[in-house]
């Protein structure tokens, strides 16, 4: 890739949650500094201060951590590069937009908000499809190109609101090579003269990124596929600052697509269509309405982080293999950019899920059991540890979720009130209603450890025997005179965990119950 230090950042803005597509780039940009020996920055791109969200920041850092992504220069852990807000390193942009207009590369301008609406109008009345401040519409603006050097500087001394503007070249191909993309070349007319210090005195994201990624010696930009368009002017900037030679390579990742694949996935299609698009939950205030916002959160949703993570890897690369479960350190071996493709990639949550369940499986039983212990101790109810390690153990290939183990499993803390209506419709008779009230007696009196599912199976089928009765014509109803419900895990392990007191109880109950 190239002999200067890895060196990669995260840079989001903190305007509201982490999108999940954001949480993907970070992830990226994480594999492929672990992979290479290099380090990971992460840097708050702040200097738009009128759409700055409190919390946002704080959400952006329980994000990363929570998905296991770790960060060697960050706001909050520090580095050789401090500050990493860049609304902290205000003061440095200017002096390289002082260097751009004193090379010939930038310029004041000095247009109002209604002078800027004019030349709008002006060019959209003139059919011109994609109205721009540029190399053709600046000579018809007032600004340091087109006024008079002493009305200039009048101007700058009478304290006049202005912005700088990069002066983009009129006929010129802007070339680069993308890690993914390949070579991009974009003709300058297509490129506008982007504000790059605005009237308050803060950088624009452009001036800013450049400085930033120039400083604090960043060897790889990763990031969106919406940054491309603004790639060209970016490299314009490292030529006219004169640090081409240093420029960072440029891998410009796939967009995340709805399910269907038809367009970008947003907020509102997860809202729209049942799933969160952020890590975590958020807290927040619709900005039309002033209302309170909650939006879903994987974390709360009950996927797992490494779930999350390995299911993000695949939204865009591949290992080039059939493997599909990697755990983190794994990724870090296998990741390369140039399996990463070009191709947009449909968010398809059905596999997220798929995921999850795989690693809640793969977790011991020991592991899983306090989820539920969790949930009891929410509702009022005691179990010791030793049984719901049993529970969970029976129950985690039913679950997908965490929170799933509660509500699968209520029926080991509650004793049933309804049954199955269908299947009391179809199975329940005077012989069934019989046979079960004879295992009821037949059991032992107490649940002794040498009653477990073997135990308990034998005692059925002697029973059934007895009784004159196949199992298979008793075994449905016995589940749902135990649990309420038609299917569920082992019937006879579900049994050795309620105990034979409790099972007899229960079939005494449902034999009363439904005559």
């Amino acid at each position: 890739m190239t002999e200067r230090p890895v060196r990669v950042r995260f840079a989001p803005s903190p305007t509201g949650p982490l999108h999940i597509g954001g949480v993907r780039t970070a992830l990226y940009n994480y594999l492929l500094a672990r992979k290479l020996g290099g380090t990971m920055i992460l840097r708050i791109e702040d200097t738009d201060q009128n759409r700055f969200v409190p919390g946002a920041e704080d959400y952006i850092r329980q994000s990363l951590e929570w998905v296991g992504i770790e960060l060697d220069e960050s706001p909050w852990k520090g580095g050789p590069h401090a500050p990493y807000r860049q609304s902290e390193r205000k003061p440095m942009y200017r002096a390289y937009a002082d260097q751009l207009i004193r090379d010939g590369y930038a310029y004041y301008a000095f247009d109002t908000p209604e002078e800027l609406d004019v030349m709008r109008e002006r060019l959209q009345a003139a059919k011109v499809p994609n109205p721009q401040y540029n190399s053709i519409t600046r000579a018809q603006m007032r600004n340091s190109l087109t006024l008079p050097e002493d009305e200039v500087k009048q101007l700058l001394e009478s304290d006049t609101p202005y912005v700088i503007r990069l002066k983009v070249p009129r006929k010129e191909e802007v070339r680069f090579q993308d890690m993914i993309r390949g070579w991009v070349v974009v003709h300058s007319s297509a490129i506008d003269d982007k504000v790059l210090m605005k009237s308050d005195g803060m950088p624009t994201y452009h001036l800013a990124n450049i400085v930033d990624d120039h400083l604090m010696e960043i060897s790889h930009v990763i990031r969106g596929e919406e940054w491309l368009p603004s790639a060209p002017l970016h490299v314009l900037l490292y030529r006219y600052l004169g640090w081409e030679k240093t420029m960072p390579q440029f891998a410009h990742l796939p967009l995340l697509l709805k399910p269907d694949g038809t367009g970008k996935l947003s907020k509102r299609d997860g809202d729209r269509l049942g799933f969160p698009v952020f890590a975590l939950e958020w807290r927040g205030t619709d900005p039309e309405t002033g209302e309170p916002t909650l939006s879903r959160g994987y974390r709360e949703e009950g996927y797992l982080p490494e779930a999350l993570v390995n299911f993000l890897a695949f939204l865009g690369w591949n290992p080039g293999t059939s493997q599909e479960i990697f755990s983190m350190p794994e990724l870090i071996e296998a990741f390369t950019i140039d399996r990463v493709s070009k191709s947009p990639a449909k968010f398809d949550v059905a596999k997220a899920k798929w995921y999850n369940e795989h690693y809640l499986r793969a977790k011991s039983d020991a592991e899983l059991a306090p989820y539920l212990l969790a949930a009891l101790a929410a509702h009022g109810l005691e179990c010791t540890e030793a049984k719901a390690e049993q529970i969970v153990g029976v129950m985690k290939e039913r679950v997908s979720f965490p929170q799933d183990f509660w509500q699968e499993a209520k029926y080991f803390f509650q004793a049933p009130t309804e049954y199955d209506e269908q299947v009391v419709t179809k199975k329940w008779n005077a012989p069934v209603s019989a046979a079960l009230a004879a295992y009821a007696e037949a059991l032992p009196a107490s649940s002794e450890p040498s009653a477990n599912a073997e135990v308990l199976k034998a005692i059925f089928n002697q029973t059934m025997e007895t009784q004159g009765l196949k199992p298979g014509q008793v075994l449905q109803m016995l589940r749902v005179a135990i649990t309420g419900g038609a299917a569920g895990p082992d019937l006879f392990e579900t049994l050795a965990i309620l105990g034979t007191g409790e099972v007899a109880q229960r079939l005494r109950a449902a034999v009363e119950k439904l005559g």
